[in-house]
């Protein structure tokens, strides 16, 4: 059978899809800044745009994988969640702590340290939050009938994205040495951990959309994990060098971000290798594109794009500018917005009974979103190489450049309209499913 436990997924998901929306809108607001159109600067500052552009992704993400771990932990442990209600306040604080933040932000209520902005009372929040949802999980699946591997890196990868939160909330007098450990957050969560949980709900699609037998996916698990921490850790130090640390963390850190492409490389062929062997003829085709598509796309965005600047005879000039952007943009996307999207097509149907993914606006949702992301990487790839030479070759000042490549931030918002239009048919998928129902629950079972 389901689980009928199951149904405390939709809230994470639709919390998910509001923030995406949210996020997008700030998004724009900061492309027509860039453009020369700055006119809500009275009332949202760039800072505060960008400040809450970058929270919203990291939230609705959050709020993505933990309904992805309340719908797949169950059913991989045959154990129902050991408390709905507990599951249900959990995410009402999840809320209520990204909507305090948001709104903080535009009254200047924050840290002020970049990526980490989250004023320090709503990070104590926060930290109660995410130990309600790991003693939730964690209780569930030592529970459970059985605990697979699937299920096992997926809590592990949720462990340690809320081990490596704590760093960030450390006070310290020394600029260097705060930055040393604002790195253990932002770049060993996307980078490390979170590519555990990337993996857990890989394999979960693919044992359920390929039909291939879950040994065989299972083994693939131990190696990427195995490449993450190979790379992800050590790769960490190519930040270092500009906050004050000593000279050899730039060949270091270098060296070893160039080794964190082969994680996802075994990602996209782990998944492509599973697709062919795959004897199941899964009606649930939308979900499977957006599964395959996570594997590609973040080999595309986190790995290759992520090499070609973080060598360090390129970091050098590349570091802190727009091509930066380039590498996030499609690295984000790629690695965990599909991969977020995808558990949610799969499970929705599943939840709610309405098959929904044949439709058309399911097919415009995927091909629309991704070649408006394509044109959005593109569009910062040319402004950053261009801001890259004016400034750092030529020697012109920061503003001066950012009014040359205005240009670039035109077609940025032509490929970002494309973007929001396959993004919010995906939301209109989502909420045309309606309700989760024990009905259709027991009926997938």
């Amino acid at each position: 059978m389901k689980y009928k436990s199951q149904k405390v997924a939709y809230m994470f998901f639709a919390l998910s899809m509001v923030l995406l929306v949210l996020q997008i809108v700030y998004g724009f607001i900061m492309g027509f800044a860039h453009a020369g159109f700055d006119g809500l600067h009275e009332f949202i500052p760039f800072n505060t745009a960008t400040a809450t552009h970058k929270n919203l992704l990291v939230v609705w993400l959050l709020s993505g994988f933990m309904g992805a771990a309340y719908y797949i932990i169950p059913e991989e442990s045959q154990n129902e969640l050991v408390s709905v209600k507990l599951a249900l306040l959990q995410f009402w604080s999840l809320a209520i702590v990204a909507v305090v933040a948001v709104i903080g932000f535009h009254f200047n209520w924050w840290e002020g340290r970049k990526f980490l902005e989250i004023p320090r009372p709503l990070d104590y929040l926060v930290v109660v939050n995410v130990l309600l949802f790991l003693g939730i999980i964690l209780v569930t699946l030592f529970k459970g009938k059985q605990r697979t591997t699937t299920a096992l890196v997926l809590a592990m990868g949720l462990f340690f994205a809320a081990l490596l939160y704590l760093p960030g909330m450390i006070d310290f007098n020394n600029q260097s040495v705060d930055s040393f450990f604002r790195w253990w957050v932002v770049h060993l969560w996307v980078e490390g951990v979170w590519e555990l949980i990337m993996g857990g709900i890989l394999a979960y699609l693919l044992i359920k959309l390929t039909g291939v037998d879950r040994e065989l996916i299972e083994k693939w698990l131990y190696v990427i994990v195995g490449l993450t921490f190979l790379s992800g850790i050590l790769g960490t130090g190519h930040h270092y060098y500009y906050m004050g640390a000593p000279e050899y963390w730039l060949m270091i850190g270098g060296i070893f971000s160039a080794l964190e492409p082969l994680a996802f490389l075994g990602m996209a062929l782990f998944a492509l290798a599973m697709y062919r062997k795959g004897e199941k003829n899964h009606p649930n085709k939308i979900a499977l594109y957006w599964t395959l598509g996570t594997a590609i796309m973040s080999f595309a965005g986190a790995g290759l794009l992520g090499i070609a600047h973080t060598i360090p005879s390129v970091n050098l000039y590349t570091h802190g500018t727009l091509v930066t952007a380039m590498h996030g943009h499609l690295a984000f996307w790629g690695a965990y917005g599909m991969m977020v999207l995808a558990i949610i097509v799969y499970a929705m149907p599943n939840l709610t009974g309405r098959k929904l993914y044949d439709r058309p606006g399911a097919h415009y949702a995927f091909w629309l979103s991704n070649i408006g992301m394509i044109g959005m990487t593109t569009a910062f790839a040319a402004a950053g190489v261009a801001q890259v030479y004016l400034e750092r070759k030529v020697g012109m000042s920061f503003m001066d450049a950012q009014k040359a490549i205005e240009v670039h931030f035109w077609v940025l918002i032509g490929a970002a309209i494309l973007f929001t239009i396959g993004i919010l048919f995906f939301v209109s998928n989502f909420f045309k499913h309606g309700m989760p129902t024990d009905e259709a629950l027991e009926a997938n079972s």
